[in-house]
């Protein structure tokens, strides 16, 4: 039977679950690249872009607006109308994801045409819309999938809803790098980059299997659960328009990113042409080191803050909805904490050793690794921003959260090109400018949230303050020590020698931070215990209680 999860426990089995999730798709990149080759690789680009945006479409948000409402009519009881709202929410995504599957499949050849028109000696438009129909294989089910993850948090069932995550990620490397090489030796491009696409479709449909059979043991606990008068109250229609009313932030929150990387899109080239000594070449390989190859690397930060969101939507959610203020407020600063703890020394371990990572990823580049190195911290403020925007979702304080958001955007949107005048004027790397913005853009809505949430809930962050400041210091600490390493094991060398530096920063940087924030208590204070008793509760599975 499934056990659920504690409020720390689910946050760490999610947050593992994501992070081993987002390193198999960064690895697999690499035999994959050198498989299907230069043609192949833009093959790939164009399904799977349009493809995630039409997946995009068909879930909007409502994985996490089922969660909050399965959590909160599960803790108030109403069996009926959370298995009602699941209902109406499968029908939801379903249509959406009929809808999705029918309109790529049919425009595929417009599609075609409008990325490649009329250019020949690459891809033809034959072949992409051939890659194209094959991922409308994955749509319904990824989209069901989605939903069923949803239901599974929204009861605190953590582990199986990201144990699948990972499931489906493997299965799908596997069909990619086994597909793809014999589709080679076999046929050729085309087939090659339509086994690896139908990839998402063999790992969505064996998670589909796994999950399936974790929530026929949650069907058989409640079968004859009585209704209760209050929510026999409830009309399909009033559950229909909660939905919707739950998944609209989700929404905002989901594009606010892309819009971030929208507006870098149409205001950092041509200002750095413009203001700058920067070629034209140079200032688009700042865009894009910006918004797609250092945003890549900082994936591995954020899914920390993807998986505390998996945890903290129901457990907050729960403890709302039962008026425990108190439980409320001991997880909001519990979250911040557990992003302060983690997020923080990986970002300035990786602003440290930005130049053997890039290298390693990308080969050498002394601009690559001065964006990178800089634009890493927006992963510290983005971690923070999104968690505190479902924390205000939680507590239903929908305007704080949807003002909190437009209020960084219009910060984004007014400050990029003058940011980039500005340092260019005073004689700092001018590209500094938009990513400081967005640094900017993230911490108006964090300040926001957090005066919310005082106003809301009455939340002390006294204790969450006290950690930063011990976070911070074991952070000098680390800093100042591999600054000294730095002299006698220089940073810079091959692919070889940069992993092998990045494994000896990085577990002197570990002991030098843990050796810190274990002696002063600061680990035992944040998870409530030392991290001997901690590791053995995190894998110690106990019978569950009938």
């Amino acid at each position: 039977m499934m056990k659920k999860d504690t409020f720390i426990k689910g946050a760490m089995i999610s947050t593992l679950c994501i992070v081993i999730s987002k390193i198999l798709g960064i690895i697999y990149v690499i035999p994959f690249h050198a498989i299907i080759g230069t043609n192949g690789r833009a093959l790939y680009g164009y399904a799977y872009n349009i493809y995630m945006l039409f997946l995009q479409f068909s879930t909007v948000g409502i994985p996490l607006a089922i969660s909050k409402m399965i959590s909160e009519y599960h803790s108030l009881g109403y069996e009926d109308a959370k298995k009602r709202t699941y209902r109406i929410a499968i029908q939801i995504t379903f249509v959406m994801a009929v809808l999705s599957t029918i309109i790529l499949f049919v425009g595929a050849p417009a599609i075609a045409e409008a990325i490649i028109g009329g250019i020949q000696g690459g891809n033809s438009k034959a072949d992409i819309t051939f890659v194209l129909r094959v991922s409308t294989t994955a749509i319904l089910i990824c989209t069901i999938l989605s939903a069923m993850r949803g239901y599974l948090q929204g009861h605190k069932y953590i582990t199986p809803s990201s144990v699948s995550q990972v499931i489906e990620q493997l299965i799908r490397v596997i069909v990619i790098i086994v597909g793809s090489y014999f589709a080679m030796q076999l046929w050729g491009t085309k087939e090659a980059v339509g086994i690896a696409v139908f990839g998402a479709t063999a790992g969505a449909i064996v998670a589909f299997f796994y999950l399936e059979k974790k929530m026929k043991e949650e069907r058989k606990k409640e079968k004859n659960i009585p209704i209760s008068k209050e929510e026999q109250k409830i009309s399909n229609r009033q559950l229909l328009k909660q939905l919707i009313v739950y998944t609209i932030p989700f929404v905002i929150v989901s594009i606010a990113v892309p819009l971030y990387n929208t507006i870098d899109m149409f205001s950092i080239v041509k200002p750095l042409v413009k203001y700058t000594h920067l070629s034209t070449q140079n200032a688009e390989a700042v865009l894009s080191n910006i918004t797609t190859w250092g945003a890549k690397l900082n994936v591995i930060v954020t899914a920390i803050a993807s998986g505390l969101v998996v945890s903290v939507l129901p457990n907050i959610t729960s403890d709302y909805v039962k008026k425990n203020e108190k439980a409320v407020n001991n997880k909001i600063n519990k979250t911040l904490q557990i992003i302060i703890y983690f997020v923080l020394p990986m970002v300035i371990g990786l602003a440290f050793l930005a130049e053997p990572v890039w290298c390693i990823f990308y080969g050498k580049s002394q601009l690559g690794v001065s964006v990178f190195s800089y634009s890493i911290i927006t992963a510290l403020f983005y971690s923070i921003f999104l968690n505190l925007h479902t924390v205000l979702q939680a507590v239903d304080d929908h305007k704080a959260a949807n003002t909190a958001i437009l209020l960084g955007l219009f910060t984004k949107l007014i400050l990029n090109v003058p940011s980039i005048i500005c340092f260019a004027k005073i004689g700092l790397p001018a590209y500094y400018g938009p990513i400081t913005v967005t640094i900017i853009a993230y911490l108006v809505p964090i300040i926001v949230s957090l005066i919310a949430l005082k106003k809301k809930v009455h939340t002390s962050f006294e204790s969450t303050w006290k950690h930063m400041g011990i976070s911070i210091l074991a952070c000098l600490c680390m800093s100042l020590v591999l600054s000294l390493l730095k002299i006698f094991i220089p940073l810079s060398g091959n692919r070889l020698y940069s992993f092998i530096v990045i494994v000896i920063y990085a577990s002197l940087g570990m002991l030098i931070y843990f050796y810190i924030t274990i002696k002063t208590n600061t680990f035992k204070e944040i998870f409530g215990c030392n991290l001997e008793d901690f590791i053995q509760k995190f894998f110690k599975r106990k019978k569950v209680q009938k």
